[in-house]
């Protein structure tokens, strides 16, 4: 076992202690009561060991996490290799790996123990098949199971990548797999669950980046001065937008639990919370205290300062870890048994009928797509801010197809249209037109790759990447130029038509708030990607021929125009048991809202196409006249050197080829 991880395991269960012994104060170890007739209670093992289990398993995913983190963006690359992560970020690994191991570990106690508590039936009496059932038929349960199999795969994988990108996709993996219990918990049970999920998967997100962060360079005392001074100094300007996540998505799902102020103080609920909210506060000026005190000690190669402040943060979030353990067996106040069906299949009671009024103020917000719409504005204007700063220009048609661009995005997912695009398809069908066509086109004429080059600072130091070195990486790298390539990108956009509507994948990102978040990514991503490859203002992977562009742009007109013409005379409903489920007593039928929203797929879906193709066509007309004006000036050039011009030289060669067929028919 490493150094490193003699540090780490003690340090995690230093801080597991104290999220236990918080758990044991607030909680009193005492489970939910259980209303089933005929079942007794699951036991004081259940009622101590399932949060303790929790706790446990949250600290040693957010150790995971945080030397993932480490190993991939705060420790100096191999000399002479700067694809491979150096001494630090290898011992960062094999302290992962064994993390990753008391992860798995916890993660099964959790699924036993919660089998347990939900059944009410001691662990003792439950057969071992009682077990595998709740993981692999109830939600919480599946949920459960990715988080075990993302820390067995990183618990493996850590044990042999070396290559910093492989890190990356480790981290991916393990983010993933902290988010999935997120979809399962008191958040997704009841009204406003889509505000109330999807601000706690950025509030569980940010949290495990910032609390991991810094427990992986509280580890990091074999770094040298300098390169410690320099992890803490990136960590930290990542650990402020953190702060300000926690901070704006915990707002955001207290406004979606607590129907008023006054519960803050007046239920369990929300005095844990207020304590919470003590306790990220504090968090927050210990690092505004790190970024003013600690940095400049550490500059002057003076450790210590920052090593008892980073002390006190990994206790307080040890701290708050603890007490996020107990909300979630905590009920929220306005939580109970759901009787609407609507509330019930919707997670929002049944709007009133559809009409442009609705859709303007009956907002159903997204604080997913919220957050990056905000994230990508401001990172794009402070890129434009700086190249402004230092004499450079950027037109100001690019920040307004940005900024339309991601205000479509947040119309498409935020608005009216979100509300009603569960109950008619014609309205999902135009939320699908904005996300895939309209927004990503937008997007990608703010040419915003070529903006992050020009703007982000080239690295001084190969050991140490930057975000421009690995923006360059990865838009020239072997993914990238895989997704390039015209077949994949035409068979992501236009083909995931089928694949989505003419399987049952529609519905169940009707019936899951997860798969209906990916549908949203995928539908934004994959129009994105494809309107890149055809016109896109920054340069692609794969650089395709302006002819081959306009053909696959036609071809992707022709599937859609085909897709609306199959769903328009289909005579069978696309999720048909969901829209009989609903309780909507008013608009059309399902089926003449199927016939509409395939109309618009084969109508107005061709005129977004019809404008990227025209466009084309002039982006095409403007290359060869700036090709042509190329090859004048070339021209001109070699006349005023006296050598011979590239048409001289090909006129000498066709006069000679035709001499030599002269003398070869003379013979």
């Amino acid at each position: 076992m490493s150094a490193v991880t003699r540090r780490v395991v003690p340090a995690a269960a230093v801080a597991c202690g104290l999220g236990a012994a918080t758990l044991a104060l607030l909680a009193g170890g005492q489970a939910a009561p259980v209303d089933l007739p005929g079942l007794g209670g699951p036991g004081p093992l259940t009622s101590w060991a399932l949060p303790v289990s929790r706790v446990a398993g949250d600290l040693a995913a957010t150790a995971v996490v945080g030397l993932l983190l480490g190993a991939a963006a705060l420790s100096p690359r191999l000399a002479g290799h700067s694809r491979t992560v150096g001494p630090a970020g290898y011992r960062w690994l094999k302290a992962a790996a064994w993390c990753a191991v008391g992860w798995l570990m916890c993660v099964l106690s959790v699924l036993v123990f919660t089998t347990s508590d939900l059944l009410g039936v001691p662990v003792s009496s439950l057969p071992a098949a009682t077990f595998v059932s709740f993981a692999l038929d109830v939600e919480q349960g599946r949920a459960l199971l990715v988080s075990a199999a993302g820390a067995a795969m990183v618990a493996v994988a850590a044990t042999f990548v070396l290559r910093a990108r492989s890190v990356w996709l480790l981290l991916c993996a393990a983010a993933v797999a902290v988010c999935a219990p997120v979809f399962t918990g008191h958040a997704a049970g009841g009204d406003n669950h889509q505000l109330a999920v999807s601000s706690l998967l950025i509030h569980v997100a940010a949290a495990v980046l910032w609390a991991g962060g810094l427990l992986a360079l509280v580890t990091a005392r074999r770094l040298p001065a300098a390169d410690l001074h320099r992890a803490v100094a990136r960590f930290s300007r990542l650990a402020l937008w953190c702060a300000v996540a926690v901070a704006a998505s915990g707002a955001a799902g207290a406004a979606a639990r607590l129907t008023s102020w006054s519960a803050l103080t007046s239920t369990t609920y929300g005095l844990l919370l207020s304590i919470k909210t003590v306790a990220v506060l504090a968090l927050a000026g210990c690092g505004l205290w790190q970024r003013r005190r600690a940095l400049p000690h550490l500059a002057a190669g003076r450790p210590g300062v920052f090593a008892r402040l980073a002390a006190v943060e990994v206790l307080l979030f040890a701290a708050v870890m603890g007490l996020a353990a107990v909300l979630s067996r905590t009920p929220a106040p306005e939580s109970g048994t759901v009787e609407d069906p609507a509330v019930e299949l919707l997670g929002f009671a049944m709007p009133a009928p559809f009409n442009l009024g609705n859709v303007v103020t009956a907002w159903l917000p997204e604080p997913l797509f919220i957050a990056a719409a905000l994230a990508a504005t401001v990172a794009y204007g402070a890129a434009v801010w700086r190249l402004h700063a230092r004499g450079d220009r950027w037109p100001a048609l690019r920040l307004w197809c940005w900024l339309g661009g991601w205000a479509l995005v947040v119309v498409a997912t935020s608005s009216g249209l979100a509300r009603y695009g569960p109950l008619l398809f014609s309205v999902h069908m135009t939320q699908h037109l904005i996300l895939a066509m309209i927004a990503p086109m937008l997007l990608v004429l703010a040419a915003p790759v070529t903006l992050a080059l020009r703007a982000l600072r080239p690295d001084t130091d190969p050991l140490w990447p930057g975000p421009r070195t690995w923006l360059t990486g990865f838009v020239h790298g072997r993914l990238a130029r895989l997704a390039a390539h015209p077949l994949v990108a035409l068979a992501l956009y236009a083909g995931s038509l089928y694949a989505v509507y003419m399987s049952g994948l529609y519905e169940a990102a009707l019936r899951s708030h997860a798969l209906h978040l990916l549908l949203y990514a995928h539908f934004l991503a994959a129009g994105y990607l494809f309107f890149w490859v055809v016109m896109g203002a920054d340069r692609a992977p794969r650089p395709l021929a302006y002819p081959l562009r306009l053909i696959v742009l036609l071809a992707s007109m022709a599937m859609h125009a085909l897709f609306g013409l199959i769903v328009m005379q289909s005579g069978s409903v696309i999720a048909a048991d969901w829209y009989a489920a609903l309780p909507r007593d008013w608009g059309a039928s399902p089926l003449d809202e199927q016939r509409l929203g395939g109309g618009i797929a084969w109508s107005l879906a061709e005129v977004p196409a019809a404008v990227a193709a025209v466009a084309l066509l002039l982006r095409w007309s403007r290359a060869d006249r700036l090709e042509a004006t190329r090859l004048d000036r070339a021209m001109d050039r070699a006349e005023d050197r006296g050598e011979d011009s590239a048409l001289d030289t090909y006129n000498r060669m066709l006069a000679q080829l035709a001499a030599d067929d002269a003398a070869r028919q003379s013979r």
